[in-house]
């Protein structure tokens, strides 16, 4: 997605997104470094860097993005190697940083765009996300701005700057800035970009296990951990978790999870449901932790979801133990976690999340399943309607589900193809009596001990 509210790129630029699959496959090995750039409307482009292609023709669509008409920037945020559990906080809290500083000054004359760095085939951890600031202007006060943002890092990793030029061939070349000792900020060497067909996943998936969808209590935990130093808070999360055993049995009655949007009447069909088989109504995150929902959801995604993550084996706890005396109804459950990452993490459109039966929507191995998944849904005008004055504090991911429609689409396709055990969906657009009456004849249908 673009971000903010930036200058529209030109149509040459968005005629680049015809990139043809395999087109330079033909006349080139794969390359060792690609970029996905997500262009407006929500199309990727994917390009080489850095790998010669002997007697391949130069694609003047390349330099229309890249090239002549004002000067494009890229900015990525190196992972450490071994791309350990703090290392990836870190780099993911550094390219929080970079957003927010991108946004103000003098690059707010420029069109920023999301980039990915990434290997083809590549495993987790090998993932670089970044962005391209085009400047139309070609003014040099840009390039003196990014410097000295560059500057502002004393320490390693300091965000990667390159900077794309053209030449009269309409070939487009990559020249990355280094710091030199004794002599500051120089160009060194220059790599060329070419179109590079798109990758059968997109390149964020590898990494998705360990950025946002957790497989596991110890992989959420990890991240916790690394947080510690800088987030009082995240030490009162662990000692919770702590507290819970890692290994939890449900009782005899039935757990039914209701999922949904906002303004979808989610939390009036709980309540209505838990009073109708008088059942014990949870949530999650729990009351225990909810009081820092907003310091997590001001991080980044991979420390907002691990906070998420482990409020779901917080709030198991108490499913197991409410459920050997009655009936458990739950507000969001690990659902919601899952598919606000996936949404998030997941750059250009619905196209382009994992298809369906990806590992990536199966249930956690080490996580109390429910009997039961509802998710109510309507219609994308009934919730706007529904959304207004209600006046509500909102996170961030809520509020772009108003404004991002692909965004929204997104969560709800994510939402669909949870697996083991998936989503029944509920039309829940009728009257509150009549949704009522529907859920509780899908939960005494699939319920045997109601």
């Amino acid at each position: 997605m673009a971000f903010g509210c930036r200058p529209r790129a030109p149509l040459l630029l968005a005629r680049l997104l015809g990139l043809r699959r395999g087109a330079c496959a033909r006349a080139m090995a794969p390359p060792p470094r690609c970029l996905a750039l997500e262009l407006p409307g929500c199309i990727l482009a994917h390009f080489a860097v850095g790998v010669e292609a002997p007697g391949a023709r130069p694609d003047p669509r390349v330099a229309a993005l890249l090239g002549p008409r004002g000067r494009s920037f890229s900015l990525s945020v190196p992972v450490a190697p071994g791309g350990d559990c703090a290392a990836r906080v870190r780099a993911a809290r550094l390219h929080q940083r970079l957003l927010h500083q991108l946004r103000r000054g003098p690059f707010q004359l420029c069109q920023l765009l999301r980039l990915l760095c990434y290997r083809p085939g590549g495993e987790a951890g090998d993932l670089q996300h970044g962005f391209l600031l085009h400047d139309p202007r070609d003014s040099p006060d840009t390039r003196r701005a990014l410097l000295a943002l560059l500057d502002s890092y004393p320490e390693a990793p300091r965000p990667r700057l390159a900077e794309f030029v053209g030449d009269p061939l309409s070939q487009v070349w990559r020249r990355p800035w280094e710091l030199r000792d004794g002599q500051g900020w120089r160009q060194v060497g220059r790599e060329r970009v070419v179109p590079a067909p798109e990758p059968e996943l997109h390149p964020v998936v590898p990494d998705l296990s360990s950025s946002g969808v957790f497989p596991h209590r110890e992989a959420a935990r990890a991240v916790l951990e690394a947080c510690t130093s800088f987030i009082p808070e995240a030490q009162a999360v662990l000692d919770l978790v702590d507290q819970c055993p890692e290994q939890v049995q449900k009782g005899r009655f039935p757990i039914i999870v209701i999922e949904g949007l906002d303004a979808t009447g989610k939390t009036t069909v709980t309540q209505s449901v838990s009073d109708s088989l008088k059942a014990v109504l949870l949530k999650s995150p729990p009351s225990c932790i909810s009081q820092w929902r907003k310091i997590f959801d001001d991080e980044p995604n991979i420390i907002r979801r691990a906070f998420y993550s482990l409020g779901n084996y917080i709030v198991a706890s108490e499913i197991a133990e409410e459920s050997t005396t009655s009936p458990v109804i739950v507000d969001r459950y690990w659902h919601s976690t899952a598919t606000y990452a996936i949404a998030t993490e997941v750059s250009g459109g619905l196209q382009h999340l994992p298809p369906a039966h990806h590992p990536i929507y199966q249930w956690p191995r080490d996580l109390l399943k429910p009997d039961l998944v509802l998710l109510l849904t309507v219609s994308p005008e009934e919730r706007m309607q529904r959304l207004e004055g209600r006046g509500m504090e909102r996170t961030r991911e809520e509020a772009e589900l108003e404004t991002n429609n692909v965004f929204r689409q997104k969560v709800e396709v994510s939402y669909q193809r949870m697996e083991n055990p998936g989503c029944h969906v509920v039309d829940a657009s009728a009257s509150r009596e009549e949704v009522l009456q529907m859920v509780l004849r899908i939960i005494r249908n699939h319920c045997s001990a109601l």
